[in-house]
């Protein structure tokens, strides 16, 4: 497989594992991230051999591309764990969200407005180029999604334009119309809170199979 066709995952939950059978299927090799393998195991005999497990700093040396899917309130401490030299020159797709569950459901954020996670992670790794994505919808949906309103754009932001274009056409060999580009990373402030509103939306319509979108 070439280089650019490997992918690391960060992660072992559903977003992680919603992408790395996603990315597999459309003929990437990935290795996920844990500090618990044998969680996985059952998973990656299910998935095929085109997904394999390792640590999180294995994931992060795998491939050009690394995708950071893990709980908002741990992620800071997963990259410190990992370190930046191991994410530096590589596009790193930030799917983490900063929510607050300690009130229950609904979440709130834990914190936003003048901070955000997708900011906090670009600081914590300064030679990597951070792409906010595929953190305003829901796991099941990440990868060719199939909406009654027709094709779907994922919201992205980024400092770096060239990153953001090889995030895009990641998101469209996943079956996606593309991105919707709203600027640098700052803007990730915006897109995270955008999750809490697509909770209320998904208890208010019993669904959690919708999307946040611009229609014109």
């Amino acid at each position: 497989m070439a280089p650019e066709r490997r992918i690391g995952i960060v992660g072992s939950g559903d977003v992680a594992k919603a992408l790395g059978r996603g990315l597999a299927t459309h003929g990437y090799d990935v290795k996920l991230g844990t500090r618990d393998p044998k969680k996985l195991e059952g998973w990656t005999r299910e998935v095929g051999p085109r997904v394999s497990v390792g640590s999180p700093a294995d994931a992060a040396a795998y491939g050009p591309c690394v995708i950071l899917a893990v709980h908002g309130d741990a992620a800071e401490r997963v990259l410190d764990g990992i370190g930046p030299a191991a994410f530096a020159g590589k596009l790193v797709l930030d799917a983490t969200n900063p929510l607050d569950l300690s009130h229950g459901m609904p979440p709130g954020l834990l914190f936003g407005v003048t901070d955000s996670l997708g900011e906090r992670v670009q600081r914590k790794l300064p030679q990597a180029r951070v792409v906010k994505c595929f953190n305003t919808v829901g796991s099941p949906k990440m990868v060719d999604p199939n909406f009654a309103a027709g094709p779907a754009r994922m919201w992205v932001c980024g400092n770096d334009a060239g990153a953001k274009h090889e995030a895009e056409a990641i998101v469209r060999e996943l079956g996606w119309a593309g991105v919707t580009d709203v600027g640098g990373i700052e803007a990730a402030r915006w897109l995270e809170a955008l999750v809490p509103l697509w909770v209320r939306a998904g208890l208010a319509l019993n669904t959690w199979e919708h999307v946040l979108q611009v229609v014109r």
